[in-house]
C-alpha cells in the first residue's frame, strides 16, 4: 500500500491542489496529521492507515453529530475513503495543555479549565441527538467487556510488555475479580454521551481565542464521570487535592443542571467519579507502557506512576479494592527505591 505521504500527494494532485506539506505530531494516534495548501489557505489533511468508507467513518459521523448539536469542532471540507484522507479547518496550533503549562495567572488557569469542563456538559446534552442521528457514538457503549478490556490492556502492556515481569497467577486472579467488580458497575452507570479522550491535549484554542475540539472520534456512552476524569487526571505528574476536584466535580454538576439535564446527587457522583478514575487512569497506564515500548514514544513514561498514585487514592477512599491497593502500593514503592 502507499505511504501516507504519497496517498496525500495524490489526493491533493486530484483535488489540482499543490503537493507541499509540513507533518505535524500525531500524538498516540496511528493516523498521520500534515498542514497543507487548499485554495489559498491552510487546512489540516489526517491520513489514516487504511482507506474507510464514509458511511462507517467514525470520525465524519461524530463530527456531523457534535456540528449538529452546536460543539465547537474542526470543519470537514473534503474526504477521500479511498486514500484514506480527511481534510479540516486548521485551527492552528494554540493546544490547552501547552496553554495551561504555561500560565502564570491563576485566574486564566481556572476560566479556561472550567470553559473545558463545560464543553463536556454540552456534550452529555447531546445524548438524545446521539440516537436520534443513529450516529456510531450511540451504537457503542463502555459495556463490561469494553472496560475489561481495557483493564486486561493495562494488565498486558505495564506487566509484561513494560515490566517484562508478568503478574503471578494468584494476583492475576484476584485482579481480574476487582477489575470484573468494577466493570460491572461502570456499566450500569453508561447513560449520557462521551468524547471518550477529553483531556487537554484533545482541546485547541483558535485564532479568536476559541476552544475547540479535536480528536472526537472515538465517542461513545458512558458514565457522566469519564470525561471529566479524563480532563482533570490525564497526564499529570502529582495528584490534586482532593478539595480541588471535589470543587470541580461540584462546578460540573452546576453546569449540567443550567444545561437541563438530570440532577445528580453530589456524594453519589464522588463514588462514581472514584471508580471511573481507577478504571481511567489503569488504562491510561497500559497505554503509556505500550506506547513507550512498542512506538518509542517514552515521553508517556513519566506519567505512569501518577497515574498510579491517583488510582491508589480513589481505592483508598472508596475503602475497596485491596488486591488493586497491595499492588500499585508495590509499584510506586519500587519506583522510588
Amino acid at each position: 500500500m502507499a505511504t501516507y505521504v504519497e496517498r496525500l500527494q495524490s489526493f491533493l494532485l486530484s483535488r489540482g491542489q499543490q503537493s507541499g506539506h509540513r507533518s505535524l505530531t500525531a500524538d498516540a494516534s496511528t493516523r498521520e496529521y500534515f498542514r497543507i495548501g487548499w485554495h489559498g489557505h491552510t487546512a489540516v489533511a489526517c491520513v489514516y492507515p487504511e482507506p474507510f468508507l464514509s458511511a462507517e467513518q467514525s470520525y465524519l459521523d461524530v463530527t456531523r453529530l457534535f456540528a449538529a448539536g452546536g460543539l465547537p469542532v474542526a470543519e470537514i471540507l473534503d474526504f477521500d475513503g479511498e486514500l484514506g484522507v480527511i481534510v479540516q479547518e486548521d485551527l492552528g496550533d494554540r493546544v490547552l495543555r501547552d496553554i495551561l503549562i504555561a500560565s502564570t495567572s491563576p485566574n486564566q488557569h481556572k476560566r479556561k479549565l472550567d470553559e473545558a469542563i463545560s464543553l463536556i456538559a454540552q456534550i452529555q446534552v447531546l445524548t438524545p441527538k446521539a440516537f436520534e442521528m443513529n450516529s456510531i457514538a450511540s451504537k457503542l457503549k463502555f459495556d463490561k467487556e469494553k472496560l475489561l478490556w481495557e483493564f486486561n490492556f493495562f494488565k498486558e502492556h505495564y506487566f509484561t510488555t513494560y515490566l517484562k515481569h508478568p503478574l503471578s497467577p494468584v494476583e492475576d486472579s484476584s485482579l481480574a475479580i476487582e477489575f470484573n467488580e468494577i466493570a460491572a458497575e461502570l456499566e450500569t452507570c453508561a447513560t449520557v454521551l462521551c468524547h471518550r479522550d477529553f483531556h487537554a491535549a484533545n482541546l485547541m484554542l483558535d485564532n479568536r481565542d476559541r476552544m475547540r475540539i479535536i480528536d472526537h472520534q472515538d465517542a461513545r456512552i458512558g458514565s457522566p464521570t469519564y470525561d471529566l476524569v479524563s480532563l482533570l487526571l490525564d497526564r499529570i505528574t502529582e495528584p490534586p487535592s482532593r478539595e480541588w476536584l471535589a470543587e470541580k466535580r461540584k462546578y460540573f454538576l452546576n453546569v449540567r443542571t443550567r444545561l437541563g439535564l438530570r440532577k445528580l446527587d453530589e456524594d453519589e457522583f464522588a463514588n462514581e467519579f472514584r471508580l471511573q478514575t481507577i478504571q481511567r487512569c489503569l488504562k491510561a497506564a497500559g497505554t503509556f507502557s505500550f506506547q513507550s515500548v512498542n512506538r518509542g514514544k517514552t515521553y508517556f513514561i513519566p506519567f505512569i506512576i501518577p497515574m498510579f498514585r491517583i488510582s491508589l487514592r480513589a481505592a483508598e477512599s472508596l475503602g475497596r479494592f485491596d488486591c488493586i491497593q497491595q499492588i500499585l502500593t508495590r509499584e510506586i514503592e519500587q519506583s522510588n527505591p
